[in-house]
């Protein structure tokens, strides 16, 4: 059976000019011959003929019709196997075809390092704190300043710190005396939380055990700072 499909064309259009061209005259003749009524070998010589020429036919259209499934436009190539065709494009070779790596990105601006620092003067307990400074130098000197304000005789630095956060644990206030009795500590940690935490834990190990409260705490995270 014939199929009005794209890849028949070839094939009807050989159909169509195989019953238009005239046949030549010996065939004619002989066709003629063969219409009129025969019998025995004459009938079995005109059916054998008639056979050879039908399947001569068929033979032509399937050749045509493989040869049109073939096809594809142009920059494509035929792809599938024995009853599955299809068309894929041809690859490109060359510099054309080579992808264009992606611009790395321009930084907007960078982060900035922050300082801290705490100061103390043993003797009166006054203690000077410094934050978000830009060197460990600039952060100190404030510490010590501000202690020295605020009274302190020998103000040395405690702790100075970067990027971090700061807590200092003392010892609870005795209420005879008026002031705290036993070591105090002061840690820096990633976080405020995790600072206080530490602090606390290791003042409660200072003289045998003791009660500890968070007195101070402060951070002196990095900053962001943009070019324009």
């Amino acid at each position: 059976m014939l199929r009005l499909q794209r890849g028949r064309r070839v094939c009807l259009r050989t159909l169509v000019l195989l019953i238009a061209v005239p046949l030549p005259e010996r065939w004619a003749t002989q066709t003629e011959i063969e219409l009129q009524p025969l019998k025995g070998s004459d009938r079995f010589m005109r059916n054998r003929r008639m056979k050879k020429w039908i399947l001569l036919v068929l033979l032509g259209l399937q050749s045509g019709a493989v040869l049109a499934e073939g096809n594809c436009p142009p920059g494509f190539y035929p792809i599938g196997g024995k009853g599955v065709q299809g068309c894929a494009p041809i690859p490109q070779s060359g510099a054309g075809s080579q992808q264009t790596a992606p611009a790395a990105p321009v930084p907007t601006g960078e982060w900035e390092t922050r300082w801290g620092a705490i100061a103390e003067d043993s003797g009166s307990m006054t203690t000077g704190v410094s934050t978000s400074r830009k060197s460990k130098e600039e952060a100190v000197s404030a510490a010590v300043g501000q202690c020295t304000k605020m009274g302190g005789k020998s103000c040395k630095l405690r702790i100075a710190y970067f990027n971090q956060c700061v807590a200092i644990a003392d010892p609870k206030m005795d209420s005879a005396i008026k002031r705290s009795v036993g070591r105090s500590s002061a840690n820096s940690a990633a976080t405020e939380k995790i600072a206080k935490q530490d602090a606390l834990k290791r003042c409660s190990e200072f003289e045998g055990g003791q009660s500890c409260d968070i007195v101070y705490s402060a951070c002196s995270l990095s900053e962001f700072r943009p070019y324009r």
